[in-house]
């Protein structure tokens, strides 16, 4: 199974040594992230740099740890599932649409939105 985590949960685990960061390494399949979520890290880098403490190349070699547990999907795939996404989290947070996009787009994937309804 194929888990959708958002772009909290990955700044999460680059900013703290925490069980998220643990689950996240040491879980035994993938992860999905919408590719978009690289543009939104470049955005907060600095930031996450500055709470994480880590040095640029610590951060980085974490980074790349992390990466490795991920299957990024490409926006063309997002595109044939944004519109059933909006529908479901129309009434929730409209950012998180990508997301669940994701979701739909891979049947053996999770989404904590999409279980909730």
């Amino acid at each position: 199974m194929r888990i959708v985590i958002d772009s909290n949960i990955l700044f999460s685990a680059l900013i703290k040594d925490s069980i998220t960061r643990k689950i996240i390494l040491e879980y035994n399949g993938y992860f999905l992230f919408p590719s978009f979520i690289f543009e939104e890290m470049e955005e907060h880098k600095k930031e996450l740099l500055d709470k994480s403490g880590l040095k640029i190349g610590e951060f980085n070699n974490l980074l790349e740890l992390i990466l490795k547990k991920v299957e990024i999907v490409p926006n063309e795939i997002l595109k044939k599932y944004k519109q059933k996404a909006l529908e479901i989290v129309k009434n929730i947070d409209v950012t998180d649409a990508l997301f669940v996009a994701c979701a739909l787009a891979y049947s053996n994937s999770f989404s904590y939105l999409i279980e909730r309804f």
